[in-house]
């Protein structure tokens, strides 16, 4: 069975910086329902459009593709006291909003002199990636899994 529109695809990954450095990889197959439901980097998605069980796809990301252009606006200086956490530590991670009302995550990246840095970018922003997959399976997604967008049961979402 090939990839196609309501599929539900198994791969394994890794994915590389330009260094070469692995920044995540999957030793167990991963799962997404391929078709536009934003589940899968969309180009990504399709590269791996019409592939097979044991074909596998290289493909370079550039930051827009990827985690994004990095953006200065998302770092912020913040008062130490406007942090409910007493045991405040840089990597620690918070969520606030946008001015729209989307959620972001923002990472503590330095605390002094009663001042905290927060940074709501994803950690690869700007960064260009590697990403390589190997399709492990491929099956028909069932109506529930097409209806709620994503991939249920082994590898996916659980209700």
């Amino acid at each position: 069975m090939q990839i196609a529109m309501n599929t539900v695809v198994s791969m394994t990954y890794e994915l590389r910086d330009s260094e070469g450095t692995v920044l995540e990889s999957s030793a167990e197959p991963v799962s997404y329902l391929h078709g536009g439901y934003d589940n899968i980097f969309p180009r990504v998605e399709e590269e791996l459009h019409g592939k097979a069980i044991g074909d596998s796809v290289e493909i370079t990301l550039e930051p827009a593709d990827a985690f994004g252009e990095y953006d200065e606006t998302l770092v912020q200086m913040e008062p130490i006291a406007a942090f409910p956490s007493k045991d405040l530590k840089v990597g620690m991670q918070f969520e606030g909003e946008d001015e729209t009302g989307d959620v972001i995550l923002y990472t503590v990246t330095n605390i002094d002199d009663g001042k905290v840095v927060v940074d709501g970018n994803h950690p690869w922003a700007g960064e260009r990636v590697l990403f390589k997959a190997t399709v492990t399976g491929v099956r028909s997604a069932v109506e529930e899994e097409v209806a709620h967008g994503h991939v249920h049961g082994a590898g996916g979402h659980h209700h």
